[in-house]
């Protein structure tokens, strides 16, 4: 036996994991295999899993929360584990659909609809998808070369776009320039969904190119993304997650303490002594409780960033028909509004026209499995005020957009089901996306352990973990599962750096 892994046995290190999303889950997973033997997570909800919820729409399986596997490739844990739990559809597992890069946006059969109830055709829309296209790569492309010409990736795109119309579209009739402007408004609506924030005038054009895809045609879970968290938990040992138990505060650098420098103080009382803390609570939460929960208050530079860093609301809404309404093929429904070739792509007023953010649906397929269903996407502020409106009136609005758009005055949804993540208590939203004066350091120092480096205190007293910490998989799941392996790894190689007379007495 390596004197390595002697240490690793001999530790009992105590280490306390906040929050039993896929990073806490992640992260314990890493540090028992090691073995660790005194690990746990509080966490503050009844289930595990965080923003991975799997529901039920009648009889079909439907995501909350997390959706798809991006970019199914061998660099994705979450690909390598679901394959290795036997949770994939046989063409998930295909050489040909790992080796597909698709660059983040996925070569989806599109029906687009007109706020006119008009049905339009490719020639109609390919010069403005086209178009957008260009522009997001080109937005993209300045974190490598700086001096960015815009702040935000909204004005870029708008500015561009104007510009390159006047060229491109001069010869072309004023309709039709003026609908391809509407259409790049359906496309910014896209990216509010995708990046998680309320406009693409919130995203930082010298930081967008941070994010990295990996390759792979994005999959999603048959039996739900549940799955791998039942998986991943049934390899834990019973009792080590702690349900409902939220926490207070974390009590840090306490100078008089060798042994165990960290108190974790709970909302029901319980006052836990530990050697370690990995905090993986959602930045949302973060941004929202930060003050209330460090003791002392985080260093100031740590602080900016979980400021400057934005965080925002996607939502969906599922809707179930009798039949469907949509080309056999079509895979996502773009809804085009002829009024707005501003290229807008938030509403003057949430609460009378919230229903104009929703870009369009996906097509839950196969059919076979999922009948006649539809997931509507609904970002920023207009997808927080939907939260608050009754079920009866959002399947009105969502009737009302649909019979107008089709044309079809008797189009009606059997049932309805939508998440609520700005109100969970717990998340405060969906994911990050990095905010105008965002940089690449910020999510270095999110990332960045307590106390911070040349203090005089015992190392490694605050670990952070999370898809906000991640520097190029921030908002999604692999890089949830990455930082929390990452913080698990970093408490691993410091105790087999350690020479055993080191180690807090009485451990070895």
């Amino acid at each position: 036996m390596s004197v390595k892994h002697r240490l690793y046995k001999g530790v009992n290190a105590k280490i306390v994991i906040i929050g039993c999303g896929m990073s806490g889950i992640a992260a314990a997973q890493r540090l028992v295999n090691s073995g660790f033997h005194h690990v746990r997570i509080l966490e503050a909800t009844a289930r595990s899993g965080g923003r991975i919820k799997t529901g039920r729409l009648g009889d079909n399986i439907v995501e909350i929360g997390a959706n798809w596997i991006h970019g199914p490739s061998e660099e994705n844990p979450v690909f390598c584990l679901a394959r290795q739990y036997g949770l994939l559809d046989p063409e998930a597992l295909t050489p040909q659909n790992q080796a597909m890069d698709i660059g983040g946006h996925p070569p989806w059969v599109p029906n687009f609809f007109s706020s006119s109830g008009q049905k339009l055709t490719a020639e109609d829309i390919k010069p403005a998808t086209e178009m957008f296209a260009e522009l997001l790569h080109e937005s993209s492309e300045f974190q490598s070369q700086g001096g960015e010409p815009w702040a935000c990736v909204g004005d870029f795109i708008r500015s561009e776009a104007q510009k390159r119309a006047a060229e491109k579209w001069k010869d072309i009739d004023a309709t039709t320039r003026s609908l391809r402007l509407c259409v790049i408004s359906n496309m910014l609506k896209v990216e509010c969904c995708v990046n998680g924030s309320h406009s693409m005038d919130e995203v930082g054009l010298g930081a967008f190119g941070l994010y990295k895809t990996l390759p792979g045609l994005d999959c999603t879970f048959p039996g739900g993304y549940e799955d791998l968290i039942r998986n991943l938990m049934s390899e834990l040992p019973s009792g080590l997650v702690t349900y409902n138990q939220p926490v207070r505060c974390v009590h840090w650098n306490n100078a008089e303490k060798r042994e165990n420098p960290v108190m974790i103080e709970c909302d029901a009382g319980e006052r836990i002594a530990a050697d370690h803390v990995i905090v993986t609570v959602p930045l949302g939460y973060l941004k929202k409780h930060h003050s209330a929960l460090f003791r002392p208050p985080l260093p100031l530079h740590k602080l900016h960033s979980i400021q400057r860093l934005g965080f925002g609301t996607n939502n969906k809404i599922f809707v179930e028909f009798d039949s469907p309404w949509w080309d056999a093929d079509c895979e996502v429904i773009y809804l085009v509004w002829e009024d707005e070739n501003d290229m807008v792509d938030q509403v003057p007023d949430v609460q009378r026209s919230w229903i104009k953010k929703l870009f369009g649906f996906t097509v839950l397929k196969p059919t076979e499995r999922y009948g006649h269903v539809l997931c509507g996407w609904i970002a920023g502020h207009e997808s927080e005020y939907m939260e608050t409106l009754s079920e009866q009136e959002v399947t009105h609005g969502i009737m009302q957009l649909i019979r107008r758009f089709t044309g079809n005055p008797t189009i009606t949804p059997r049932r309805i089901l939508r998440s609520q993540w700005f109100h969970d208590p717990w998340t405060c939203g969906s994911y990050c996306h990095p905010a105008i004066g965002c940089s690449a350091q910020d999510l270095e120092n999110m990332m960045e352990p307590l106390p911070t480096k040349g203090s005089q205190s015992q190392p490694l007293q605050v670990l952070f973990a999370g898809e906000a910490t991640h520097p190029c998989y921030y908002s999604t799941v692999h890089g949830a599962i990455l930082t929390g392996w990452r913080e698990a790894d970093r408490l691993i190689s410091h105790y087999s750096s350690i020479s055993p007379s080191e180690l807090p007495k009485s451990k070895l």
